[in-house]
């Protein structure tokens, strides 16, 4: 691939909820009640902590992931993920953050952190985008 190909630097993870205790309280016990649901949460998390599966395996993707919750992004991540949560952003060399999975993308995955790793994987093949660390 030629240098003028977009490169992908760094992904970021939006969860759908918030990071603060009582927004973690809220989403723990709604998802247990069946009245809310963020798949992003369920690919990365088990029922009290971050699954040793999921720490696995991000750090096997060729850049960097974090996960931000929606109090803790940017405005720059608000912007790139106002239409859509949760969501993985792709940040693109000289142009910003886009979408790279949304909800439905992500809801795919069924909570596994394998399929995740190959979704984000096969959506930068898809878009044409090479990772900056080089796959």
């Amino acid at each position: 691939m030629s240098a003028a190909t977009p490169e992908i630097t760094s992904l970021v993870g939006v969860y759908n909820a918030e990071g603060t205790l009582a927004g973690e309280l809220r989403y723990w016990f709604g998802a247990r009640l069946g009245r809310v649901h963020c798949a992003l949460c369920e690919i990365t998390h088990g029922s009290f902590r971050e699954k040793a599966e999921w720490k696995r395996v991000s750090g096997a993707l060729p850049v960097s992931f974090e996960t931000v919750h929606l109090d803790e992004r940017s405005p720059e991540l608000r912007l790139a993920s106002a239409s859509a949560t949760p969501c993985v952003l792709a940040a693109i060399s000289g142009a910003g953050f886009e979408i790279l999975l949304g909800p439905e993308q992500l809801e795919a995955c069924r909570s596994q952190p394998q399929a995740l790793a190959a979704a984000i994987l096969a959506a930068a093949e898809e878009r044409q985008l090479r990772f900056a660390a080089g796959i």
